[in-house]
C-alpha cells in the first residue's frame, strides 16, 4: 500500500498506477519480463517468469482458496466479457468485491515470501 500510495502522488491522474516514463502508456509485458529477470526471480520451473504466469498463478489460488464468484475473479483481472449481450448488462466493475479478494492475495502472496 505505500508503494500505491508513492506512486498515486507521482501519476498524472490519467489512471495507470505505473506508466511508462518515455510514453505514458501502460509498460509492456517484456518491460515486466525484463525486470523480473533482473530481480533474478524464476518460475517454479526454472524459466523466466511471464507477467501471464503471475495472472494465472492468481486465478488459480482465487478459485482453490476463496469463494468468491468468477464474476469477480474476472473482473479483478481486468477481463472483458466476450458474450456481447451480459457484457452489455453487467456494467458494474465490482470493486467493492474485488478488495477483499485484493486483501486476501496480498496476504497470501506475503505469507508466501516470508515462509
Amino acid at each position: 500500500m505505500d508503494v500505491l500510495q508513492q506512486a498515486r502522488s507521482l501519476n498524472d491522474g490519467e489512471g495507470l498506477i505505473f506508466p511508462s516514463p518515455l510514453t505514458g502508456k501502460p509498460l509492456s509485458d517484456a518491460i515486466h519480463c525484463k525486470r523480473l529477470r533482473e530481480a533474478g526471480v524464476m518460475a517454479l520451473d526454472g524459466e523466466p517468469p511471464t507477467v501471464h504466469g503471475f495472472r494465472s498463478a492468481f486465478r488459480d489460488w482465487a478459485s482453490e482458496k476463496t469463494d468468491y464468484g468468477v464474476e469477480v475473479m474476472e473482473a479483478a483481472l481486468a477481463h472483458v466479457k466476450s458474450d456481447k449481450v451480459q457484457a452489455a448488462y453487467a456494467r458494474s466493475d465490482l470493486l467493492e468485491r474485488q478488495r477483499p479478494l485484493m486483501e486476501e492475495w496480498g496476504e497470501y502472496v506475503a505469507q508466501a515470501a516470508s515462509d
